[in-house]
């Protein structure tokens, strides 16, 4: 059984950052990508960032391009989301996803985590 629990949401103002943390238990996290995923009320999940399992390749959606980064650390099985220049546009429920396969973007998203909430606003 796969489980992600992401870390670090919260309230951010316009133009800050957070940075959250998506930690992977039982199963060889360095041997699929991962990616993040945000959904606001009402609407599809939308792709943010994806990494293949290595850490050599990286796309990110074309909203956060610029502004976003995401990494990993194998050795401890973490995932995370460097997130700058907020807007309010950012604002959603952002959740980890682990892949089937090693290589984006032509990967399937298998296992989730519950979420963390990220609210950008003065």
């Amino acid at each position: 059984q796969v489980q992600l629990v992401e870390s670090g949401g919260g309230l951010a103002q316009p133009g800050g950052s957070l940075r959250l943390a998506c930690v992977a238990s039982g199963r060889a996290f360095g041997n699929f990508a991962m990616a993040w995923f945000r959904q606001l009320p009402g609407k599809e999940r939308e792709l943010v960032a994806a990494i293949n399992w290595i850490g050599t390749n990286r796309m990110f959606a074309d909203s956060v391009k610029g502004r976003f980064t995401i990494s990993r650390d194998n050795t401890k099985n973490t995932l995370f989301l460097q997130m700058n220049r907020l807007k309010p546009e950012d604002t959603a429920v952002y959740y980890c996803a682990a892949g089937s396969t090693r290589e984006i973007p032509s990967v399937s998203y298998v296992h989730w985590g519950q979420g963390t909430q990220v609210t950008v606003s003065s």
